[in-house]
């Protein structure tokens, strides 16, 4: 902790009550027992009108006050009114009768506590923009170089599956991502710089104030409060420190119409890897309303519930026709074609494996809980569903088939119409578990193609 004494310069008083130092304007209170307790304690001394005395150990200063012209009295009082010292007989009886007066070692004592609160509000609001400049602008430029790394990463895999139709497409994502990232970069060169502005003015604020704390004499500490509120005034313009996405890199700068349609084409017409697992229905989870095919890809819709309940199965959607694939996807790129021509009403899409089971409640309902995302068609409307909400979707022509990538990098799933490279849906959500297909029929039935 750094003291505070009457002999330092401003200079070395800034210098070393401001490098970290938790609380250095505590020191002048608890040298001789504190600001407070000396000036209340100690009688304002006597002597020549321009005789001065300090303690060099409290830092304190006092002045020895001139008499009064008109009574001969010390001026050991201070006049509220007309902000002027007087003596006791100047309040009682003189012309300061009746006006707002107290004595001096209290007006002095509640400037000097007034001054030690303005230094301590000003050295936290400085440590808070320290630690802003500190942690969250570094953090910040270490997040934006891993977010600009990986849009880099996800435009060239995916220019990379059609590579001689997107190498244009490539250089002006790229050029975009480049730009983002210096805008970017901008933003947080201007906070740095702003609040580094901030901190210094902040800085010489408090030790404007902490030198006149420790060096003006008492008559002339009290006639400085307009002084005072002046710098109290300018440190407060200065303002707190905030965190906005303009700090962000927009991860919109790594995607265009361009690019999802090819993208997800290449994604749901080139052959399946031979290593990948084939996707199908888990037969545990298949509703008592449908039927399942022997190759586990075909569901159809049972107009008539079969007289002889399946085996309980906690898995088993009891109620809703609904039924869910495996294996669960928590990584890379998924994609997947259904085989829709057949029905008129059905859901294709995603859920987590929390998904209600049991019941006829919206919770074990595809689309109307936050834990599924599908697209639906029912009466010769399509939606898409999430959480209860419906969303309609622009249909030209009735698809045969209904294309799904799931890309768990790039956090997006895409509803897609083969026939027309068209992009029917895309949803970009934060996925927080691995997910399952799921899929729900009430008209003829529905098959899972590749």
């Amino acid at each position: 902790m750094t003291d505070l004494r009457p002999g330092s310069s401003p200079e070395e008083t800034f210098k070393s009550g401001t490098d970290c130092d938790p609380q250095p304007i505590f020191s002048v209170m608890a040298s001789a027992g504190g600001l407070k307790q000396q000036a209340e304690g100690s009688a304002v001394p006597s002597g020549d009108a321009t005789s001065t005395t300090s303690d060099a150990e409290s830092g304190v200063f006092s002045v020895g006050s001139e008499l009064c012209a008109e009574h001969e009295s010390e001026r050991d009082w201070f006049c509220g009114t007309e902000q002027k010292l007087i003596c006791v007989r100047c309040a009682s009886v003189g012309s300061c009768q009746g006006h707002t007066v107290s004595p001096l070692a209290a007006r002095v004592t509640a400037v000097r506590n007034r001054l030690v609160d303005v230094c301590e509000k000003i050295q936290l609001q400085a440590q808070r923009i320290e630690k802003f400049i500190d942690q969250t602008l570094a953090t910040k430029e270490q997040n934006l170089q891993a977010a600009a790394s990986t849009a880099r990463e996800q435009v060239v895999a995916r220019v990379s599956a059609a590579r001689e139709a997107l190498e244009e497409e490539e250089q002006r994502l790229l050029e975009e991502v480049h730009r983002e990232e210096e805008r970017v970069e901008q933003c947080l060169l201007t906070q740095r710089a702003h609040w580094s502005q901030a901190l210094a003015s902040l800085a010489r604020t408090r030790s404007r104030l902490v030198h006149t704390l420790t060096h003006t004499p008492d008559t002339q500490l009290v006639t400085s409060v307009q002084e005072i509120d002046e710098r109290v005034e300018e440190s407060e313009g200065v303002g707190e420190p905030c965190d906005t996405e303009q700090l962000n890199l927009n991860a919109a700068c790594s995607h265009s119409n361009l690019l999802r349609v090819l993208w997800t084409t290449t994604m749901l017409l080139a052959p399946r890897d031979r290593d990948s697992p084939r996707l199908q229905v888990d037969p545990r989870t298949v509703s008592p309303l449908l039927s399942l095919s022997d190759d586990g890809c075909t569901l159809t819709f049972v107009h008539r519930k079969p007289r002889a309940s399946p085996p309980y199965d906690p898995a088993r959607f009891d109620y809703w026709p609904n039924a869910l694939g495996s294996p669960a996807v928590a990584s890379g790129s998924r994609g997947w074609l259904v085989d829709v021509g057949q029905s008129g009403a059905f859901k294709v899409g995603v859920c987590y494996a929390a998904l209600e089971r049991k019941g006829s409640g919206d919770g074990a309902r595809l689309g109307h809980n936050a834990q599924s995302w599908v697209l639906s068609h029912y009466d010769g409307d399509y939606s898409f569903c999430h959480a209860g909400r419906k969303e309609p979707l622009r249909v030209v022509r009735r698809p045969a088939r209904i294309g799904l990538l799931l890309d768990w990098t790039g956090q997006t799933l895409t509803f897609y119409e083969p026939e027309s490279a068209a992009v029917l849906h895309t949803v970009t959500q934060r996925f927080s578990a691995p997910l399952l297909p799921a899929f729900a029929v009430t008209d003829r039935s529905i098959t899972i193609l590749h």
